[in-house]
């Protein structure tokens, strides 16, 4: 891994105004690379995340869960699990920030909304 792909930063895109920096670190890389060196299925899990899910950071878990598990579907079904529990850490993270702030609930979780998917078969509807 290129050296600048190791440094960690905290430092957060001047639209990103949500309190992820203090959840996560962000390691430093060039984002499209690592995107593009992912499996597909994880490519279409961090096009779904509904935040920004950093491709630098799944890249370096990628490589992680293939050393445990080698270059399989597993491997990649344990990434997506992992990133999913993630999403769901975010959205309590981002509730509990609202309503502190606010002093109303967060309007995605009074709505009782939920995370769209993109269907595993593209003839049924979302």
């Amino acid at each position: 891994m290129p050296a600048e792909t190791q440094l960690r930063t905290n430092r957060q895109p001047f639209n990103d105004r949500t309190v992820r920096n203090e959840i996560w670190k962000r390691f430093e890389g060039n984002e499209w690379e690592a995107f593009d060196q992912l499996p597909a299925s994880i490519r279409k899990r961090l096009n779904e995340h509904v935040y920004d899910a950093w491709s630098v950071n799944a890249l370096m878990l990628w490589k992680h869960y293939k050393r445990i598990y080698g270059r399989t579907p597993r491997a990649e079904r344990a990434l997506i699990k992992y990133l999913d529990y993630c999403e769901r850490l975010e959205r309590q993270a981002f509730s509990e920030h609202y309503a502190a702030q606010c002093g109303t609930p967060y309007p995605h979780d009074a709505a009782k909304a939920t995370v769209l998917r993109t269907p595993e078969d593209r003839s049924q509807p979302a």
